[in-house]
């Protein structure tokens, strides 16, 4: 399309991504262990699992950061060794480190990336009014990022990965190194987006509070997935009573002080 966003007419039934027995390895060191799952389209899947679980390296060989030597990555049917163009451009991406030009304005920030996926700054401009609607942020777009607090920042990573209308959100650990109030919005903002805009997520996060009822979790532990499914049907199947104790029981974890105990 000649603005730049992306028409997912051609694969309707197709999962907005597919990992198929996917294995990484750092010298000796097993990072991913044919790691299998799939995120259905208009979901919200919560890829949960501690430090070191393999989050960050399942996200370099979805974004292609890291070449895909064992198995297969599909986004939207595309194939990412296949088709890595028409698979990325369906993509947005919210890495854990920040990546706003600090020295730029809010609107430059968004402008140059919706530049980057072809879209005039005309079409830009609206649709950054569009995302922020409603948004404290809608004034301040004349800024410096610098001048943003760490938790609007990442909210503007947000808005910027929604720019160009991808079908498939990856955020790791978005919400890391914010304070308790930040992490809420900033969930919230991505949910209500999710909504609105019929995207799919996959939201990596080693913190349960982060992680709703609805959701489907993608449970990742030495870099091998040990549980996928709706929350209530891993609780069901762990019979626990909650999403907290089903991880616990599945990783062995119980009764440490994990990241994800000391979150809540």
């Amino acid at each position: 399309m000649q603005d730049g966003t992306v028409n997912d007419s051609e694969a309707p039934g197709a999962p907005a991504l597919s990992v198929e027995h996917v294995s990484h390895s750092y010298g000796q060191r097993r990072a991913l262990d044919d790691v299998s799952f799939c995120v259905p389209q208009g979901s919200f899947t919560a890829l949960l699992g501690p430090n070191g679980a393999g989050k960050s390296t399942l996200y370099s060989l979805i974004t292609r950061l890291f070449d895909t030597r064992a198995g297969s990555i599909r986004i939207l049917g595309h194939d990412l060794h296949r088709e890595p163009g028409e698979a990325l451009r369906r993509l947005g991406i919210v890495f854990q480190a920040r990546t706003l030009d600090l020295d730029l304005s809010i609107r430059q920030n968004l402008i140059y990336h919706a530049a980057l996926h072809g879209i005039p700054s005309k079409m830009a401009k609206a649709r950054i009014g569009e995302i922020l609607a409603g948004s404290d942020l809608i004034d301040r777009l004349g800024e410096k990022a610098r001048n943003l607090s760490g938790g609007q920042l990442r909210r503007i990573e947000i808005v910027r990965a929604f720019m160009h209308r991808p079908r498939l959100i990856l955020l790791d650990e978005p919400t890391v190194g914010l304070d308790i109030r930040s992490r809420a919005e900033i969930v919230a903002e991505v949910r209500r987006l999710v909504k609105e805009e019929g995207v799919s997520v996959l939201w990596a996060t080693h913190l349960i509070d982060e992680i709703d009822e609805s959701d489907r979790v993608v449970v990742l532990h030495h870099g091998k997935v040990l549980a996928e499914g709706r929350v209530p049907d891993i609780v069901a199947a762990e019979r626990v009573a909650s999403i907290r104790e089903a991880f616990s029981g599945l990783t062995g974890l119980a009764g440490r002080q994990t990241d994800l105990e000391m979150a809540s």
